[in-house]
């Protein structure tokens, strides 16, 4: 066992029996009943956090709810039923359940640290009931070297430029479409959406449609917009066009890339690695680029994140939160790869994954950082299957891959999208 290893579990049996004494203070520890944690995680994430909180003092229930987790906690809540914790995955469902009084107030632990620009999303009247346990980066392009052919693109005029000569070579069959999407998950567009917004409007405006503070039919919305039609209406730019493109899902779409080389690059977050280790074929390992801004200063930086909630009445809840909220609690996660921690006091070398080693040093090197804003607007205009800006997105998409003028889509979306934020202010 390395060095760096032995100092991981150290640190973790001093976190455990730091937690323990704080229980044993109330004759609590481990005779008390066990808590329980509702998540939206499956599969690997599942199974990598249960080994998280079997390091915690109290035994863990964690509970996979699927992705609709407000239509089971709602449920849960009117059977008088609410887990003790719940991971939630918009800091706008902490916001509403804080409001109508389903939370309890948290204190993080003394080491937690959130990047700026993510802390009072989780505040109501200065009041905190949230804390990141996980982030997400959410301005990444992915390839493999040998296909793209040439050096990635640093602006957003360089990968316009490209797009169009991949795309040109794909018309005649002389090489794979230069870009896969996931059309087809309304929040992959947003994805793209945001991150030519934050880089064209500022943190400002960017902040204000967040809180419905402006106008979605503002001119940097327009102008946002314009730049992706510019984009998505090249000839070719997608395996099988645009309406195929509105019928992939995000894991096919990195399958396009990975698997059947079908595309040169696929947009997307960190967890594409995940995907891209089941069915990547050959042995060259993916790269990475920044989303390209106007300029290589001004790339953007989006982020997600999976918030900790504890459910007021429920004994145990926030102090579990506390503990979850330490710099060392999701070492053996780090361990394993595959987790970037929004908390900016994990050491950089802490992580043995060397994407998130880079990544977590993005996040502490921007100014701020720009959450994912979708996940912060309000009601259905946050956006589900068929729903809000993901239906409007979708919308948007399939009208400049079909030959619309971009002008013309840009005025049916900008004005879908401020009917929609109107309609959810009427439902605050």
């Amino acid at each position: 066992m390395t060095g760096l290893g032995l100092r991981r579990r150290a640190l973790l049996r001093a976190a455990a029996a730091s937690t323990a004494a704080v229980a044993g203070v109330g004759g609590c520890g481990r005779g008390r009943r066990s808590l329980q944690v509702a998540v939206v995680w499956a599969n690997d994430e599942l199974i990598r956090f249960r080994k998280v909180v079997a390091n915690y003092p109290t035994t863990v229930q964690v509970v996979g709810v699927g992705n609709d987790i407000d239509a089971f906690l709602t449920a849960r809540r009117a059977a008088g039923t609410s887990p003790d914790v719940a991971i939630l995955p918009r800091p706008g469902l902490v916001v509403a359940y804080a409001r109508r009084g389903w939370l309890s107030e948290l204190t993080p632990a003394a080491s937690y640290t959130a990047p700026p620009g993510m802390t009072d999303l989780l505040s109501v009247n200065r009041r905190r009931y949230g804390v990141w346990i996980k982030a997400a980066h959410k301005s990444l392009f992915w390839h493999f070297p040998s296909m793209l052919d040439a050096e990635p693109p640093r602006t957003w005029d360089a990968l316009v430029a490209l797009t169009r000569r991949l795309g040109a070579r794909h018309r005649v069959g002389a090489g794979p479409a230069p870009l896969a999407i996931g059309a087809a998950d309304g929040w992959v567009l947003t994805d793209w959406f945001e991150n030519v917004l934050a880089d064209v409007a500022g943190v400002e405006l960017y902040g204000a449609l967040a809180c419905g503070e402006a106008s979605w039919e503002d001119q940097r919305v327009a102008y946002a917009l314009d730049r992706l039609a510019e984009l998505w209406s090249v000839d070719g730019a997608f395996p099988g066009g645009g309406r195929r493109a509105l019928l992939t899902q995000f894991a096919e779409s990195i399958i396009q890339v990975v698997h059947h080389r079908a595309a040169t690059m696929v947009f997307g977050a960190d967890f594409v690695d995940a995907v891209a280790a089941q069915f990547s074929q050959g042995t060259e390992p993916l790269a990475t680029f920044r989303f390209p801004g106007a300029r290589m200063v001004d790339r953007p930086l989006i982020v997600g994140g999976d918030a900790a909630v504890a459910f007021a009445g429920a004994t145990g809840g926030a102090e579990l939160v506390r503990w979850l909220s330490d710099a060392t609690a999701f070492l053996p996660w780090l361990d394993a790869g595959g987790y970037l921690s929004p908390n900016l006091a994990v050491p950089v070398d802490s992580y043995r994954d060397p994407l998130r080693r880079r990544l977590a040093g993005e996040l502490r090197a921007a100014d701020t950082v720009q959450f994912d804003l979708s996940d912060q607007l309000p009601g259905t205009f946050t956006g589900t299957d068929g729903v809000g800006i993901w239906r409007i997105m979708q919308d948007f998409f399939m009208n400049v891959t079909d030959g619309m003028p971009a002008r013309d889509a840009i005025r049916r979306a900008t004005g879908q999208l401020a009917a929609a934020a109107e309609a959810a202010r009427g439902g605050r």
